[in-house]
């Protein structure tokens, strides 16, 4: 009987802690929104007629964009070429050009955050 006395305390704490509500219970505080995204990049469409290529990049983001254009040519006597970096900054459309003597075999653009 004695030991049912000793118990009675803790039992009834025990059964208040697991009834009361989910929101009354102590939690870690979380900050109210996760970090946001870093937001870059020039978004860029890039056409090839012939052996010319032509890319506009246009940066809607903050942060300075360095863009240049990579051409890779066809043919193996053909210089593939590398343009300057142009800074594309924000809210700016740059334009970039290059070409091959003969086909071209594949242009893409190459992005750089400016510090």
């Amino acid at each position: 009987m004695r030991l049912s006395r000793c118990l009675a305390p803790l039992t009834l704490a025990a059964a208040l802690a697991l009834a009361l509500p989910y929101d009354a219970t102590p939690h870690a505080h979380a900050s109210a929104e996760p970090p946001a995204p870093d937001l870059f990049g020039a978004a860029c469409r890039t056409a090839v007629t012939g052996s010319h290529v032509v890319a506009y990049c246009h940066n809607p983001y903050v942060d300075t964009d360095r863009v240049r254009l990579h051409i890779e040519c066809t043919r193996w006597w053909d210089i593939d070429t590398d343009s300057a970096p142009v800074d594309a900054g924000p809210a700016l459309t740059v334009r970039l050009t290059g070409r091959c003597w003969k086909e071209v075999g594949s242009a893409w653009i190459s992005h750089q955050k400016v510090r």
